[in-house]
């Protein structure tokens, strides 16, 4: 795997823009990923080449026929990495907007019945399915996560789906406890009592970890952010079923073959998308023999979930002669300590501190952590487990168990500072 290998961590890292350092802080640990992981420097340097680019696609010019074509590739490359050879794949404004719009459509476009979702889901699809919902008069019933372990499965969905149930919401991955759903159980277990519903994934936190496969989850809308898997702010990427896009939605009058987008797309954003495939093919290739470029991809992100639970294992238990975060006097690990359904992340409180000065001290130690808030964006996992904030430690595979050492050294000196304070 990675970890075993130094040369191929430090070719991963130099992909990376800003890998160890802030460009207004200087020399820093980015363990802010899930609030937007790093950027490639072949989405950098996409970015700027498409944003010189005067044309739009549709003239008849050499120009607007080059940009129709990289788009195509685009959404050709998008269908192999999420493994979705049926359905469509377009782009919005951004993820949040993207989930808005399918929820709405779906809600407005079904008969009269049931939308289903989950007190684990991130406000995107929460609010937009709360809204559509009353919009149309159907209720909205929400599945109570399990607050002990941080998520939410099939056998909790089960007992609140109903025959007329139409739409129903499932969270890949919740930004506040790093826990991934089973999104394939759960689907199943709708559509054996509702086999018509229309399920809709929320995948933005899930995406960077990779083993994406939409093909095996029976659904019929899947939306990722690209700013939080290694592309860049500005726009979002939804792909929708042949049943989902059957249903009437909003497009310019006489628009041919009912299309979602709205406006002339940025080919940049497509082509920046096409970097990221590359790159999970380029490690896919690092780490496996094979030449099919799925299955490269499919190796890609079982090394990348590897290498995230060894650096989330090493922040927990510890590494070398440093203590985890387990050993730390009043440290609480959200979720549990021994967490197979974690990815990538660490969310803490610490026992006589404010979570937002917590952060404060790791940052003045070269640490870029979060504060999640019991607010509108948290308030859901945390206020349960009453908690009015806590540290959001996010990893992604290009970080170092270097710079979870690092972590460490920082935790232990703000803890032991803190009791001696007491």
């Amino acid at each position: 795997m990675i970890t075993n290998k130094p040369a191929l961590v430090a070719e991963i890292r130099s992909r990376f823009a800003h890998v160890d350092s802030c460009p207004f802080e200087g020399p820093r640990v980015f363990f802010e990923n899930a609030g937007g992981a790093l950027t490639l420097n072949s989405v950098v340097e996409t970015s700027a080449k498409f944003a010189a680019i005067p044309d739009n696609q549709g003239r008849d010019n050499p120009a607007a026929k080059a940009l129709v074509a990289f788009i195509d590739k685009a959404k050709d490359d998008m269908r192999v990495f999420f493994n979705a050879p049926k359905g469509q794949f377009f782009v919005g404004e951004s993820g949040t907007e993207l989930l808005f719009r399918l929820i709405r459509t779906a809600i407005v476009g079904t008969g009269a019945g049931r939308v289903l979702g989950s007190t684990l889901e991130h406000p995107a699809t929460r609010s937009a399915a709360r809204h559509w919902a009353e919009v149309a008069g159907k209720p909205h019933v929400l599945v109570a996560h399990d607050d002990a372990t941080g998520c939410v499965d099939a056998g909790a969905y089960l007992p609140e789906v109903t025959p007329d149930t139409r739409v129903a919401t499932i969270l890949h991955t919740s930004p506040v406890t790093g826990m991934g759903v089973d999104v394939g159980a759960i689907a199943k277990a709708i559509r054996t009592i509702a086999p018509e519903c229309i399920i809709i994934v929320d995948g933005i936190q899930h995406a960077a970890h990779g083993r994406l496969d939409i093909a095996s989850y029976d659904i019929d809308g899947y939306v990722v952010s690209p700013y939080k898997v290694f592309s860049r702010h500005g726009y979002g990427v939804a792909w929708i079923s042949d049943r989902l896009h059957a249903l009437k939605h909003e497009h310019l009058i006489d628009a041919p073959g009912n299309p979602w987008e709205f406006g002339t797309r940025d080919t940049g954003a497509y082509v920046t998308f096409s970097d990221v495939v590359d790159y999970f093919d380029w490690l896919g290739a690092q780490v496996s023999d094979t030449t099919d470029r799925r299955a490269r991809i499919v190796a890609a992100g079982e090394a990348i979930h590897q290498l995230e639970h060894e650096l989330t294992q090493a922040m927990i238990h510890g590494i070398g002669n440093l203590k985890g975060l387990k050993e730390m006097a009043g440290v609480t690990i959200l979720g549990g300590i021994d967490n197979p359904r974690r990815e990538g992340l660490v969310s803490i409180t610490v026992a006589g501190m404010d979570a937002p000065d917590v952060v404060t001290k790791l940052r003045e130690r070269g640490i870029r952590t979060h504060t999640r808030k019991a607010d509108h964006y948290s308030g859901n996992i945390l206020t349960p487990l009453g908690l009015d904030a806590a540290i959001r430690v996010s990893m992604c595979h290009y970080n170092s168990e270097a710079e979870v050492a690092q972590f460490l050294q920082a935790m232990r000196e703000i803890v032991e500072t803190a009791e001696a304070a007491a």
